[in-house]
């Protein structure tokens, strides 16, 4: 069941986009070498809570048990996403660092990614990190009422292959809003399944390429919460929260 807000609540989500924008571009400016993952979530935290918002993964537990033990997610290189920022996770130079983070605001959530190249980085980072990009504007371009989420997975797969990256095709974008995670899943790569559902002005996606450097390959680590690619090479991971309008859609995670 995919919901569709009301104008009060996507203007709501609206308000927690933009925190959530504004604390990952202040957060982005201090990912730097010798700066440790904990820093970062420390100030992530802070952030949000003096924003007037809430981290939405601080003690997310989906399946029960413990929760997740960080507002932010932080994940470098071969590490795809739900990297645990960690004090001894020490920022290097030429590290590709994908800072993930999920925010409620007046019980309504929205997620974003972004992506940091730190000091130089290999040419193949540079392309990861540019190509996922692009996946992410292009499948955006395809979110319109009356489109399917096919169209969407279509534009993502064919752009990083066309670039010789890989999708991956365990992990999903999501729909977003009452809940962090709410239907449908998001596949970002072209599937019959996705032909089914057609989009309505009103609901809200997080879209999220996560594009491989080798193969579609994954794992999930000892830590339970980080999955990174199974041959050891690089990832692209970009996030936006989107609302489906009357003449397209609209990216909520901007300020």
């Amino acid at each position: 069941m995919i919901t569709i807000k009301s104008k009060e609540e996507i203007e709501i989500m609206r308000r927690s986009g933009r925190i959530l924008a504004e604390v990952l571009r202040k957060v982005s400016e201090k990912v730097e070498p010798g700066v440790s993952a904990e820093e970062l979530d420390k100030l992530a935290r802070e952030l949000v809570f003096s924003m007037g918002g809430r981290p939405s993964f601080l003690n997310y537990a989906p399946s029960g048990g413990e929760g997740y033990p960080a507002a932010l997610c932080v994940s470098r290189n071969y590490e795809i996403v739900h990297g645990i920022p960690t004090k001894k996770k020490i920022i290097q130079a030429g590290d590709l660092v994908k800072l993930d983070l999920g925010v409620e605001y007046k019980k309504l959530h929205t997620d974003a990614t972004v992506m940091v190249g730190v000091g130089k980085i290999s040419p193949v980072a540079e392309k990861i990190m540019h190509v996922t990009k692009e996946c992410l504007d292009l499948g955006i371009k395809e979110i319109r009422p009356g489109a399917s989420l096919n169209d969407y997975g279509r534009a993502v797969e064919d752009h990083a292959q066309k670039n010789g990256f890989e999708v991956v095709r365990d992990l999903v974008g999501h729909g977003v809003g009452h809940s962090i995670h709410e239907s449908p899943q998001i596949f970002n790569y072209a599937d019959p399944r996705m032909k089914k559902i057609i989009l309505e002005e009103g609901m809200t996606l997080a879209l999220e390429p996560m594009i491989n450097e080798g193969s579609c390959g994954i794992f999930l680590a000892e830590d339970g919460w980080t999955y990174k690619t199974a041959d050891g090479k690089l990832n692209g991971h970009w996030e936006h929260t989107v609302v489906v309008t009357k003449d397209g859609c609209e990216v909520l995670t901007k300020e």
